[in-house]
């Protein structure tokens, strides 16, 4: 507050005060008389110091019911000036996505790979118009032959719901390095590790299953066989569970030469994570999320990030980041996965007479950004979004393998991180401009992005599928980084 404004009233002279000075001492009145915290405030507010006045004061000003309201339904709200007084505060120090804002720093110091403003409006348009006529919405979850899916009508209680997150927790605990040392040769698709399972849940046709698509099929193929792999308290126990009952569900297919990648640090995850959830958590990720909805006042009161960060601090092994010139990287590939892949999976379904909010994120997950693995930034890069100077190019032609941290690793997932927000923005620019904002342009978040683009990636590799209408780059090799985060 000005100076001249605080003696004044320190004298009890008669000051005129404008209406954003009422409103500070209207607050600061809520608080004990004399504390010397909401005094610092004050000061702080006369030095412009807003981040010290937002932490300090705004905790104590409720914004009224229906503001709040009208500003989570982003209807138009008229606010007085103490509302945008606060609103505007508020936006300057709004904490992020620590994964945004590590991507941010890696991108800057790494200085390796840059992006393209030209690329990402041409993918941009691409993947907008891609997403509408294909109609791929968060429930295109539910399309995969291999996803065990929940109730179409949310139900705690339903054993399908338990089920279900169990299984898309192990899935998501397990969902790492897959790629094959046989990538590019003749004979790759024969002799990579795969699972030889069905076509997917009732369809009887058998076929092999590589890639990420691996893992899946061999936990399906368990639980079809009576091995109850999903439950936290059987893969967590070593007299249940034994390391060569871990071994057998991930038997490859006869005409396979490879095992599945890192299968002790499988086995070692497998143990950290279901004996937390079994310790902790009532045995099951569905008693981890009614204790993050406990933490935040109820269901659907907690963020999807704040969920994350929650996952990232209870197990080490989703904790994916790792200090890069004295600060701390975060990527949280597998934590932002799993809670993104329990959004998608309860995606509440358009049926005719229900209005159904989702029960874990009536607020959605758009503070969540892509997953930084090897096969999206593969996409990016052909896409013409991310640029690689010549040398990088060549690594990835050779199959060069870059070590965890190394600067070639990190520019190529920071970057990517920083693509997909990109594209993401540039979707949401052009669409509100061509006034085709509604309900389904409104989960066009990074996450679903990543999800099309990992989607195209797949079916590009298999031949399945190639980009047309944008000029595109060469599809270079996805990097070659062993490691349990990605």
């Amino acid at each position: 507050m000005p100076y001249r404004t605080q003696q004044g009233l320190a004298h009890n002279e008669n000051v005129i005060l404008d209406e954003k000075e009422e409103f500070i001492l209207d607050i600061s009145a809520q608080n004990a008389p004399g504390n010397p915290v909401v005094d610092s405030a004050k000061f702080a507010h006369e030095a412009n110091l807003s981040h010290l006045l937002s932490s300090i004061i705004l905790p104590n000003y409720e914004m009224p019911y229906r503001t709040q309201q009208g500003l989570a339904h982003n209807e138009n709200v008229i606010l007085d000036e103490k509302e945008e007084f606060i609103l505007e505060i508020s936006a300057q120090n709004a904490p992020g996505n620590p994964v945004v804002d590590s991507a941010k720093f890696a991108h800057e110091k790494t200085g390796l790979v840059s992006l393209d403003k030209c690329g990402i409006e041409n993918a941009a348009k691409y993947v907008s118009q891609k997403l509408s006529e294909e109609n791929y919405t968060p429930s295109t979850w539910r399309t995969h032959p291999l996803h065990l899916c929940p109730p179409e009508i949310y139900s705690p209680t339903d054993p399908r719901t338990r089920r279900t997150l169990d299984w898309i927790f192990l899935v998501s605990a397990l969902n790492f390095s897959f790629w094959s040392e046989k990538e590019g040769s003749a004979d790759a698709e024969r002799e990579r590790f795969g699972i030889e399972w069905r076509s997917g849940w009732g369809n009887d046709e058998k076929r092999v299953w590589t890639g990420y698509w691996s893992l899946v099929a061999a936990i399906d193929r368990a639980l079809e066989s009576g091995i109850p792999i999903t439950d936290p308290a059987f893969y967590s126990s070593l007299e249940r569970c034994p390391d060569s009952l871990i071994e057998f569900i991930f038997t490859p297919a006869p005409q396979c030469t490879e095992g599945i990648p890192l299968l002790t640090e499988r086995i070692t995850i497998l143990r950290e994570v279901g004996g937390i959830l079994c310790d902790q958590f009532g045995g099951s990720f569905q008693g981890f999320l009614d204790a993050f909805s406990k933490c935040h006042g109820g269901p659907g009161r907690g963020s999807a990030l704040q969920l994350v960060e929650m996952v990232t601090e209870t197990f080490p092994s989703f904790r994916d980041e790792i200090v890069y010139e004295g600060r701390t990287v975060h990527f949280w590939k597998r934590a932002q996965i799993l809670v993104a892949e329990t959004w998608a999976a309860f995606y509440p379904l358009d049926k005719p007479g229900t209005a159904q909010l989702h029960p874990f994120f009536p607020q959605g997950v758009h503070e969540l950004t892509m997953f930084a693995d090897y096969r999206v930034p593969q996409i990016l890069h052909h896409l013409g979004i991310l640029i690689y100077p010549q040398e990088l190019i060549e690594q990835l032609r050779n199959k060069t393998p870059f070590l965890p941290g190394s600067r070639q690793e990190l520019s190529i997932r920071a970057a990517s991180i920083l693509a997909v927000e990109a594209v993401r923005d540039e979707i949401s620019r052009v669409r509100s401009i061509s006034a085709q904002q509604d309900d389904e342009t409104s989960d066009v978040s990074s996450v679903l992005i990543d999800f099309y683009l990992w989607d195209l990636a797949k079916r590009i590799e298999r031949g399945q599928d190639v980009i047309s209408g944008i000029t595109t780059q060469e599809i270079l090799p996805a990097h070659r980084t062993r490691s349990i985060w990605y």
